[in-house]
């Protein structure tokens, strides 16, 4: 539900409704009004003050209170519709929006794609299993992953010398997490190289550049790599 713009106070809403009427009566064409409109709720304005004010504690009764019900609902009614007007106005800016007591529609900034590669660090081999770790290269702590970046693509390949070409290598998976397990088929042979590279994305799936491709060896037992 979108956030009401009229103050909860009878008080509130008649100070809001002064600086809406008085600004709009001046130049309603800068709002994307017409005079008729703004003289119409110039009208209302009026007829809730007076009814607002027959509601002093001192003099008010039932009638009162039910006559000032009904204008202040009048007024907001009219109100709702001229700021519907008012928004769909290209030229009125938020600045005018803002000085009418009007709400303003914030825009959210899109998380650009990730401008730089992850640093890929081997973990250890367990059989044809690579343990790699992921983490931020820009940052010296070296832990987690930058900011706006929701995940990454890792990648394999099985030879002497890694390809250039991205499309040349096996797409191991897309995860959140920064510690992958990358297995190889049990078929190699131990003692085969392998290599592994991996990029950033955003919350929009869109890539940073890959790193440099990091090479790891098949023992067929366990080593840790790590430092």
């Amino acid at each position: 539900m979108a956030r009401t713009f009229f103050p909860s106070s009878d008080a509130g809403l008649l100070a809001w409704s002064l600086n809406f009427n008085t600004l709009i009566t001046a130049t309603p064409t800068a709002y994307g009004l017409t005079a008729p409109l703004a003289t119409a709720y110039g009208l209302l304005h009026t007829a809730y003050a007076a009814a607002l004010a027959a509601c002093d504690p001192a003099v008010r009764n039932k009638s009162a209170v039910a006559t000032k019900n009904t204008a202040r609902t009048n007024l907001k009614n009219e109100a709702r519709l001229l700021a519907n007007l008012v928004e769909g106005t290209a030229s009125v800016t938020n600045a005018q929006k803002l000085s009418l007591g009007l709400n303003v529609k914030t825009t959210p900034t899109p998380i650009p794609a990730p401008s730089s590669s992850p640093d890929l660090d081997l973990v250890s081999t367990t059989g044809w299993t690579v343990k790699i770790r992921l983490h931020d290269a820009t940052s010296s702590a070296k832990r987690g992953k930058p900011p706006g970046v929701n995940g990454a693509s890792v990648f394999s390949y099985v030879g002497a010398t890694p390809p250039a070409d991205i499309g040349l290598w096996q797409f191991e998976g897309s995860t959140g997490k920064t510690t992958i397990d990358v297995a190889f088929p049990n078929t190699l042979a131990m003692g085969t190289k392998v290599w592994l590279t991996a990029f950033w994305f955003n919350n929009r799936k869109q890539s940073g550049p890959a790193c440099t491709p990091v090479a790891a060896t098949l023992y067929g037992g366990t080593v840790s790599l790590a430092a």
